[in-house]
């Protein structure tokens, strides 16, 4: 198991430069850059980009631009909106924004400061992008670790009772309640609830916005624990609304095929107590692609599933930095992101095939073929 994991981790460093390169090429091939977001503020032909500071020589940029703006004859420029600016003054936004190398330079650099854990500034919001994950992270792990806990208490318990009376009406009821489950997507869901509780047009129980309250400071501990609880339900409900119904099919036909396995009829014509093979024999093969699961549908929770409910919610995650990030352009943010959450999805599925091993040493990596 050791040259296993020493071979998944090789494979790592070259699996993430492939997904980074992947990437760059495609959003560097995507028009309306930086430097294009930037122009269209200033000549304004484009929407203003909100929360936008640039670096700390932008403030002096902006003014040479209404000067040689004025006295530029038209300069031919390849970015849209350019005409009419001094052909200075782009280069000076290019420097600014590192577009000043080629491609192939830039992406090096940057692979580069990453392997340091260095991911750089945000060209918009005059921060680490370090810092703005650290800021965000409270927000998504409170929805991923919430929302992952609660569909597994729910899912395994509702699948170990449909495969035991597969066929039954409780059975075709609780499909026909997954089936709606699975079919709304979860923002839509949010949506619904938004407009139903939330004040929308209905009743108006839960809060609108945020994980906690606006004096949430001055509240007693039991007062604090109950609000942020009070501000999940809406948010994390949406979320175990489209999660809940594939983990439930899957344990469900996972015991199903268990049951059907010689070992539980020979159990069973031993006379063993039903209670006894089912959690005894069955539980433990059944749960091992649940248990062993559980890593990556926490990070596909965490970073992935809660962008749309996190806009909609107006909670300040991971979801909606990476949003605004693409919206703006905000690159060092979009790769920085990438790199670090692509690097942990690689640890997750290692980390997932560990947990077969421990969920059954009978498990060997070392033994395939």
């Amino acid at each position: 198991m050791f040259a296993y994991i020493i071979r998944r981790l090789l494979l790592i460093p070259p699996t993430l430069i492939g997904i980074m390169l992947i990437n760059f090429v495609i959003i560097q091939a995507a028009p309306g850059g930086p430097v294009e977001q930037m122009i269209a503020e200033i000549t304004g032909t484009g929407p203003s980009i909100t929360q936008r500071v640039t670096r700390s020589n932008s403030d002096e940029t902006l003014q040479q631009s209404g000067v040689r703006g004025a006295e530029s004859t038209g300069a031919s420029s390849r970015y849209r909106g350019a005409q009419g600016l001094d052909p200075k003054f782009i280069e000076e936004l290019e420097r600014q924004y590192g577009f000043d190398k080629p491609a192939h330079e830039r992406f090096f650099k940057m692979m580069a400061s990453y392997v340091t854990f260095d991911f750089g500034d945000s060209f918009f919001r005059d921060r680490s992008v370090v810092d703005l994950v650290l800021d965000k992270m409270p927000v998504s792990i409170s929805l991923g670790i919430w929302t992952t806990l609660i569909v597994y208490l729910i899912s395994i318990p509702l699948g170990i009772a449909k495969s035991r009376r597969d066929g039954s009406r409780f059975d075709v009821w609780t499909s026909a309640v997954i089936i709606v489950g699975n079919a709304i997507p979860g923002f839509l869901f949010a949506v619904l609830l938004l407009v139903l509780f939330a004040g929308g047009s209905y009743l108006d129980w839960f809060p609108l916005r945020g994980l906690t309250s606006d004096n949430w400071g001055e509240l007693s501990w039991p007062a604090r624990i109950a609000d942020y609880l009070w501000h999940l339900v809406l948010p994390v409900l949406s979320l175990v609304i489209g999660g809940f119904a594939t983990l439930t099919m899957l344990t469900k036909n996972s015991f199903i095929d268990q049951i059907n396995q010689q070992y539980v009829v020979t159990a069973r014509s031993k006379g063993l107590a039903e209670r006894r093979v089912l959690y005894g024999h069955v539980f433990r093969n059944a749960m091992l692609i649940v248990i062993a699961g559980f890593p990556s549908a926490f990070v596909g929770i965490l970073f992935t599933g809660a962008m749309l409910v996190e806009i909609i919610f107006s909670l300040d995650g991971l979801g909606r930095l990476g949003f605004e990030a693409v919206i703006n352009r905000d690159y060092p943010v979009m790769f920085g992101t990438m790199f670090f959450f692509g690097l942990l999805g690689l640890l997750m599925q290692l980390i997932g095939d560990l947990m077969y091993h421990i969920v059954d040493p009978r498990i060997d990596f070392e033994a395939r073929n």
